[in-house]
């Protein structure tokens, strides 16, 4: 009988800590974060991290990746809610609620792109660029060709005039560069960093312009972007996949195995593309986050609408409130 008790009484206890754990168990269950990427981009690096390291079940929620093909597939899924969050510029963002769209912004990165020439035409500075073939990766309005352009013109250059600027997809411009049908281009970073490992020079990076024009270079542009009615509904989440995504990039920042792990993600061809995309992905980390670094970001968008205006822009005279998600770190 007392054996038996003693069973009873050790069941008993079982059961009330299983009853006393549920709610725990529960309460640390966010759900899914569905986040929509480019196949072959740099976003989808970090969330492979995130993935392989069960950094989002750490943190309580379930991370699926969508690949899209093109950046507009992406826009469109996310406008669609097939995916809750994808990455884009705050610039982007504040056009959105400019046209009452309330979508707002979590820092990605600070890396943007940069000018790369050839090693062979004599170009060591931007007025070097006068008379050259310069390939710029978007369109006219593209906001690193307005800041190159109104940092030339504190030196006494008119860079779309001098210059020769011939507009194009980063892939083709690469190309065209390593062919020498082009003196120089502005492309994005991860092009940027390719051809550096290929032995052309870096002649300036966007991060650098944007510090001359007097915004710190660390300021970021790229975030993950989501509607704020669905951060709203569970700010935990957002907080968690925030916590899951800087937790990943501290592992890639400091650990170069890391990246071996990652090398047929990179589709880096050889040891010195390796090196130069981490090297250079590593500059664009963001350390910190918080009202500095939203005022500085709240300047620049200043210089890109006296720079692009309106057609850059959109309707938005100031940076919309809203446009940044109030987390810090």
């Amino acid at each position: 009988m007392i054996r038996s008790a003693r069973s009873r009484w050790g069941l008993f206890l079982a059961l009330l800590a299983l009853l006393l754990a549920a709610p725990v168990a529960s309460a640390g269950e966010l759900g899914t974060v569905r986040a929509g990427v480019l196949k072959f981009g740099t976003v989808s690096w970090e969330l492979d991290v995130v993935k392989h390291h069960g950094l989002d079940r750490k943190e309580g929620f379930t991370l699926v990746v969508n690949e899209f093909a093109a950046n507009d597939a992406a826009n469109v899924a996310f406008m669609g809610d097939a995916v809750d969050l994808i990455v884009e510029d705050w610039l982007w963002v504040a056009r959105q609620r400019a046209e009452g769209v309330a979508i707002s912004f979590l820092p990605y990165s600070s890396a943007i792109g940069a000018v790369i020439a050839r090693p062979d035409r004599g170009i060591t500075g931007l007025t070097d660029l006068a008379g050259k073939k310069l390939g710029v990766a978007g369109g006219a309005l593209d906001k690193s060709w307005l800041m190159l352009q109104a940092l030339a013109r504190r030196q006494g250059l008119d860079l779309a005039a001098a210059a020769s600027p011939v507009f194009g997809a980063p892939p083709l411009l690469s190309e065209k560069l390593v062919q020498g049908e082009l003196d120089a281009a502005l492309v994005y970073w991860p092009f940027a960093a390719r051809l550096e490992a290929r032995g052309l020079h870096r002649l300036i990076a966007i991060a650098d312009v944007q510090e001359a024009l007097g915004v710190p270079r660390t300021t970021p542009q790229l975030g993950y972007i989501f509607k704020e009615s669905w951060a709203k509904a569970s700010p935990e989440r957002v907080a968690a996949f925030a916590r899951a995504s800087r937790a990943a990039k501290a592992i890639m920042k400091e650990s170069d195995a890391e990246w071996d792990r990652l090398r047929p993600l990179t589709r880096a061809e050889d040891d010195a593309t390796l090196v130069a995309l981490r090297q250079r992905y590593r500059e664009g980390i963001v350390g910190s986050w918080g009202e500095a670094e939203r005022q500085a970001a709240a300047k620049l968008f200043a210089v890109l609408a006296e720079l692009g205006g309106e057609k850059l822009v959109g309707k938005a005279k100031t940076l919309p409130d809203g446009t940044f998600w109030p987390l810090v770190w």
